[in-house]
């Protein structure tokens, strides 16, 4: 369409004009003025429409999630701390990729690319390093049982939110004062303007995270037979009974963790073997799917969660279930 604007924009060649033609021709052009090139039209790359789309999604989900903690002072437990840190980092992913379409489409710089892609990356790694914290929180709740509910939890969890938070803030400095590939193209990542060994260390560092929450979620699937099976011993339960509870909480973990595996392991990988000269479309593929993380984690860590229901409910009909109230937390519940 470009070539084709040009070419009708050039008008014919001067060697097919006659004299009169070109007098003419240069009286009408002085008479009109400049005659502007016609622009080419704005084209959206639909896979921009989705991610998007998934980030208005992701918005809306965790600002509700935000804002039930904020305006509750019940919810001050180190668990709805760490669940709050979560949902907020996933508001602040949904606003930068929001940001970052229209920024991409409408106000093009070099300035607003860098600043987009550090929120995105500072808000996803806090994302992730929340999910570590309450796996660690759960761990620690489970374990030591008895001396979990104390200030020094309290203080403990102050200190893992001030250090992921200040880690993943300087994660997304990093290509805002300088690390990028803006200058030299050869150095870019499969997302622009990340730096492929800026790339390389979000990946590795994401392996070793989920390493070290696997290992803590094996532990606790220990922890929760153990229990299981404490309970039925002391309440005379049957084995059938003391199966179907370990089993639910084993198929509990296993979609917490399948889930944040299935969402992030493909780009993550992805980003360790390709680099800015592979098919734009494989990074879309594999990004895409991490987003979804975003969304799926409001439903599994917040909207789960007995107290977050009830206060929904409260907000929302202005009452709480007798169903839900009167609900029991099992050992399958972690």
């Amino acid at each position: 369409m470009n070539e084709d604007l040009k070419v009708n924009g050039s008008g014919p060649p001067r060697d097919y004009l006659d004299a009169g033609a070109a007098v003419n021709v240069s009286a009408a052009v002085s008479s009109q003025g400049p005659v502007a090139e016609p622009k080419p039209e704005l084209v959206v790359n639909p896979w921009d429409i989705v991610l998007c789309t998934s980030g208005t999604l992701i918005s809306c989900e965790n600002a509700i999630v935000v804002l039930i903690i904020f305006h509750n002072p019940s919810l001050r437990a180190p668990m709805f701390l760490l669940i709050g840190s979560l949902a907020l980092a996933d508001l602040l992913a949904g606003i930068g990729l929001i940001i970052n379409f229209v920024f991409a489409y409408l106000l093009q710089s070099e300035a607003t690319k860098l600043a987009t892609t550090g929120l995105i990356v500072a808000s996803f790694s806090a994302s992730v390093c929340s999910l570590l914290a309450i796996t660690v929180d759960r761990y620690l709740s489970l374990y030591y049982a008895l001396t979990y509910h104390s200030e020094r939890t309290v203080t403990f969890t102050y200190v893992m939110l001030i250090m992921l938070w200040g880690t993943s803030i300087c994660l997304g400095l990093l290509p805002v004062l300088g690390w990028n590939c803006l200058r030299d193209e050869s150095t870019c990542s499969v997302v622009r303007p990340l730096t492929k060994n800026n790339a390389a260390i979000l990946s590795i560092s994401f392996l070793f995270m989920f390493a070290f929450m696997l290992q803590l979620y094996v532990q606790i699937c220990k922890i929760v037979m153990r229990h299981a099976h404490q309970i039925a011993l002391q309440h005379h339960f049957l084995a059938t009974s003391h199966y179907v509870t370990t089993r639910k909480g084993v198929s509990t973990l296993a979609i917490i963790l399948g889930t944040f595996a299935a969402c992030w392991m493909p780009f993550t990988l992805y980003s360790l073997i390709a680099d800015y000269t592979y098919p734009s479309i494989y990074t879309y593929a594999t990004l895409l799917p991490a987003t979804y993380n975003s969304i799926i984690n409001p439903v599994i860590y917040a909207f789960r969660n007995q107290e977050i229901q009830k206060a929904l409910c409260l907000i929302c009909c202005g009452c709480v279930p007798s169903s839900l109230s009167q609900r029991a937390r099992s050992p399958s519940d972690v």
